[in-house]
């Protein structure tokens, strides 16, 4: 997937998978506990790795149709008053990555949980912002599930790379408020 994708974002062309996999078990040696740490498999593909601030892409592996490729910023803490000016700012352009009928067609849209945007405004935006729905946000990714057929298909690789290109554009703006 690195490899195949970062030939269209070299930002993350140089990436190791090590870089990118969050850890899948944990010793249960000396541990009454032998359950595993948990039953998926997560890869973070971002520039500077798994820990980075930046927005990136990710591929979610869990057995029963839990698996799914999205990306987008997923814990903006220290950035999210950045990605909000940015959004506030540049509303036409993050409108039409998100409305753009290639998005829509493979995201549907940005992920909407109600535990994860506010109830009112964000400090210093009017409630009549056109871009305030999104401003409420306190993390932007979108998601796409994959059925556990797809995860066996020859196919797969060039699915998340497809999935990558149309998620791109919107970690470009994402990651243009973090710099």
């Amino acid at each position: 997937m690195i490899a195949k994708f970062g030939k269209k974002d070299p930002a993350i062309a140089m990436l190791t998978a090590k870089e990118c996999v969050f850890r899948i078990n944990r010793d249960v040696r000396f541990s009454k506990n032998k359950a595993p740490y948990k039953n998926n498999m997560g890869a973070s593909i971002v520039q500077g790795g798994k820990k980075s601030i930046y927005a990136g892409y990710y591929f979610h592996l869990q057995p029963g149709g839990k698996s799914f490729i999205g990306g987008g910023s997923y814990m903006p803490e220290q950035n999210i008053k950045k990605i909000r000016q940015e959004i506030d700012y540049n509303w036409e352009d993050f409108k039409k990555i998100i409305t753009s009928p290639k998005f829509k067609k493979v995201y549907g849209g940005l992920v909407k949980e109600d535990a994860q945007t506010l109830s009112r405004e964000p400090k210093g935006y009017e409630k009549d912002n056109p871009a305030i729905e999104y401003l409420k946000f306190k993390r932007w990714i979108a998601m796409t599930p994959l059925t556990d057929a797809e995860l066996t298909d020859k196919n797969l690789v060039t699915k998340i790379v497809g999935a990558f290109e149309t998620l791109q554009p919107l970690c470009y703006f994402l990651n243009t408020a973090m710099e």
